[in-house]
């Protein structure tokens, strides 16, 4: 392929490009793969602390929402987070999003939520754009300051989700569009399951935020089927995450739909449960199925998109390049991109991969590494270690 700049202007064969272009700069993969970068759709880049303790719990029989009830879970995550200075936030999340990159994401969606008010989750929200603006990681943000209910609303839960509707998306609306004039504004996304939002709840959110001109994302039957992928469905939402409660009438919306529907295997595997999105129906609904790493404190700390990959083969059922297609392509429509990033074509922007390895089932057949040897972003090439 021939790159200028920072996309894909021509592919063909190697040996004609080279003839017609003798004179520019050349990167010989040496017989190894090339594929585009990964997209990890889903991820909570931003937050401080950790979960040891709980993951701990959870090995004693302690299960998550058990420990959620108690105080614990993602309110444990935002009262580190609120309490973490700006500069010590933002130094951890650059240090995750350098590591992912290392390993091959060159694209990711980011969530705040882990503070629960305006300020800390616009903290969370200017951190993101921040480390976008500084790169090589390309972040598209999305509010989800409807992750939890805030403790001091614990027992009040609605008039919660009326400062959500009445008061924070709108502020995050302004806050937005006065530093980021032209951009589309980000995602909102809602944690629609049971010691959260309820269907109801997570309606009234998702149509404010709809009406105010957000893409919408949610968080649905990761324990319990509420409905909330019927919803996504419904009001138009980009994807619809976790997916592993999922109904077949359930499926079969999102099949009708153009809504993404986002497996997350790395959150099944870290609460050691044995149940996983039933990707092999979702497939054959004709659904778009994605991949994605959920990277977060709680449950699943692991930002690597390989990993992601070997166990949606091993678990789920996929065949190696349904995963990389899941997490390449099918992951940059989850973020309205398709047409941008996840594939090798003309027009296309120069984000891939080199790795080490001839064959590229081996990002299935192995895993606990990284078989990444340089990562390319926008035309830039990186080694494989931490760019500077």
């Amino acid at each position: 392929m021939l790159i200028n700049g920072e996309m894909i202007v021509k592919t063909g064969e190697s040996r004609d490009l080279m003839e017609k272009y003798p004179d520019e700069q050349r990167l010989n993969a040496e017989g190894r793969v090339v594929m585009p970068g990964f997209v990890d759709s889903h991820t909570h880049l931003v937050f401080a602390g950790d979960r040891a303790a709980e993951f701990e719990m959870r090995l004693k029989g302690s299960s998550y929402m058990e420990i959620m009830a108690a105080g614990g879970g993602i309110m444990s995550t935002v009262n580190a987070t609120r309490a973490a200075r700006r500069e010590d936030l933002l130094n951890q999340t650059r240090k995750r999003a350098q590591e992912i990159f290392s390993l091959g994401t060159t694209t990711a969606e980011a969530k705040t939520g882990y503070g629960l008010e305006l300020e800390s989750e616009l903290n969370q929200l200017s951190i993101l754009l921040e480390l976008n603006a500084a790169g090589p990681l390309e972040i598209h943000p999305t509010f989800l300051g409807a992750h939890a209910v805030p403790s001091e609303y614990k027992n009040h839960p609605d008039e919660y989700v009326s400062i959500l509707c009445e008061q924070m998306l709108p502020k995050v609306k302004e806050y937005w569009v006065e530093r980021n004039e032209g951009l589309e504004l980000p995602f909102v996304d809602v944690f629609c399951e049971k010691g959260a939002f309820d269907l109801e709840q997570s309606r009234r959110i998702l149509e404010s935020a709809h009406d105010l001109g957000f893409p919408l994302k949610v968080h649905a039957d990761e324990f319990e089927n509420l409905g909330g992928a019927a919803l996504a469905a419904e009001l138009g939402a980009v994807s619809a995450d976790h997916l592993v409660k999922t109904s077949t009438s359930d499926i079969r919306n999102l099949a009708d739909s153009d809504t993404v529907a986002v497996s997350l295997p790395c959150t099944p595997f870290g609460l050691a449960e044995n149940e996983y999105t039933p990707a092999r129906k979702i497939v054959a609904a004709g659904g778009v199925l994605a991949l994605a790493s959920d990277l977060n404190p709680g449950t699943a700390w692991c930002g690597n998109m390989q990993f992601v990959i070997a166990l949606a083969c091993r678990i789920m059922k996929l065949t190696p390049a349904e995963a990389i297609s899941a997490s390449t392509i099918n992951a940059a429509a989850a973020i309205r991109l398709a047409d941008r990033i996840g594939s090798i074509e003309v027009g296309k922007q120069a984000d891939l991969l080199i790795l080490d390895t001839a064959d590229f089932r081996h990002l299935a057949y192995r895993f606990g590494g990284n078989l990444v040897d340089t990562v390319i972003k926008r035309g830039r090439v990186f080694p494989s270690a931490f760019p500077c």
